[in-house]
């Protein structure tokens, strides 16, 4: 069974956020959830400013399950964390414990108070066996249709990627090959320093081809 996974790839992304206003269209959810973030690291640093598609990622072991005190988190066979608001109590448990930020809330306020927590479901729905019940509180079961989030799908530069994970790092990792990294797969690439090895090396093959002239 295919474990399902979001990879952002910062070098494609160019912070347009169609990924955010493709989940919003695809989930109606309601104002003040925001599913899925685009954020921006070294803002406005030359050859350092770098965007991400921020949303649940699905953790293996994931803290929010961890901390919930009604279990309304629970894994499927995809791999995926979903949720059921039913059993949701708004203590707001999950928000702190998630490094991501992921789970929303509509209201501010005390315990109880903050409403019933939304969060990406990779557009797989939730536990309701009435599809329209589904829709309404979970958003679109994209999955069900074999289709992917439609927030990947709908990336102008294919910087977010989803779907099996093994699929996904091997395309992250042919990326990372090409663009020729050395010090991380994820900050940006150092161009300055890539051009100066072309010319050493440039430089090198003029001297043999000299040498071997005379």
């Amino acid at each position: 069974m295919a474990r399902m996974k979001f990879l952002c790839d910062s070098e494609r992304c160019i912070e347009c956020n169609g990924c955010v206003t493709a989940c919003k269209n695809a989930n109606e959810t309601e104002w003040g959830i925001q599913r899925r973030r685009v954020v921006t690291l070294d803002d406005g640093e030359i050859g350092k400013e770098v965007s991400i598609s921020v949303a649940c990622m699905h953790c293996t072991d994931a803290p929010c399950m961890a901390v919930c005190p009604t279990d309304c988190f629970y894994p499927t066979e995809d791999g995926l964390i979903l949720h059921n608001k039913d059993a949701c109590i708004g203590c707001g448990y999950c928000l702190y414990a998630c490094p991501f930020g992921a789970p929303q809330f509509p209201q501010q306020g005390a315990f109880g108070a903050r409403g019933k927590m939304d969060k990406c479901t990779f557009c797989a729905g939730g536990p309701e066996s009435d599809p329209v019940l589904e829709q309404q509180k979970y958003g679109a079961n994209r999955l069900r249709e074999g289709k992917l989030p439609l927030c990947a799908e709908m990336c102008s530069t294919k910087a977010l990627l989803a779907g099996d994970a093994q699929q996904v790092a091997d395309i992250f990792r042919e990326r990372v090959v090409y663009r020729g990294h050395r010090n991380s797969a994820w900050g940006a690439a150092d161009h300055e320093a890539d051009q100066s090895e072309q010319l050493a090396k440039n430089a090198a093959d003029l001297a043999y081809d000299a040498t071997q002239s005379v």
